[in-house]
């Protein structure tokens, strides 16, 4: 049952945004999401979590576009320029690569860009002359204002078809989700939060 939920025999593979998970092309070229892979004989915990990552999938992919698009920049940069909007005077090399959960070789490539693009600049640390915080630049806040009215809009448009009622309603079963995997996963017993 395992090999059919990630590719079909006989269909071509392909690179996905989900951090290597691959995506099925179905007959004619279209996209089949991760959640085509089951059926009502599968548990609904399974059905429920292929959802959730097909709805993150199909968002993540739709804000990666328009902020491309309208901007010119990426989700990663992105991000990274909202963790620094969120702390003002600045934050080292280390906590913003653990905020990210990604490596300090990546947040160094994604610094220096946002440098050269003159959204953000290093700072040293007067106490460590050996370490640097990274804060935004009167340029990076504005445009990161920008992007962020933008980004907001775009999740309120790509969430309408649920009412407010709703979206409260899933916000609060998904808290109760994020408990239960932390309890039962790997922060459960001491790993990633």
């Amino acid at each position: 049952m395992t090999t059919s939920l990630t590719r079909a025999p006989g269909r071509p593979k392909r690179a996905s945004p989900t951090g290597g998970r691959l995506a099925e092309r179905a007959p004619g070229g279209s996209h089949r999401d991760m959640e085509s892979r089951v059926s009502d004989r599968h548990h609904d915990a399974l059905r429920l979590w292929l959802r959730l990552l097909t709805c993150t999938t199909m968002i993540e992919r739709e804000v990666r576009r328009r902020l491309r698009e309208g901007f010119g920049m990426t989700l990663a940069r992105f991000d990274l320029m909202a963790q620094l909007e969120r702390a003002p005077a600045g934050l080292r090399m280390g906590e913003l690569s653990r905020r990210l959960m990604v490596t300090n070789g990546n947040v160094t490539g994604l610094v220096a860009q946002l440098v050269r693009e003159g959204l953000v600049e290093r700072v040293p640390v007067p106490q460590d002359r050996r370490a640097q915080v990274v804060r935004l630049t009167a340029a990076g806040r504005a445009a990161f204002g920008t992007m962020a009215a933008e980004h907001e809009r775009w999740i309120v448009e790509l969430t309408a078809g649920l009412d407010a009622a709703d979206r409260r309603r899933l916000h609060a079963l998904l808290g109760e989700l994020k408990a239960s995997v932390r309890a039962h996963g790997a922060a459960g017993r001491g790993g990633e939060r």
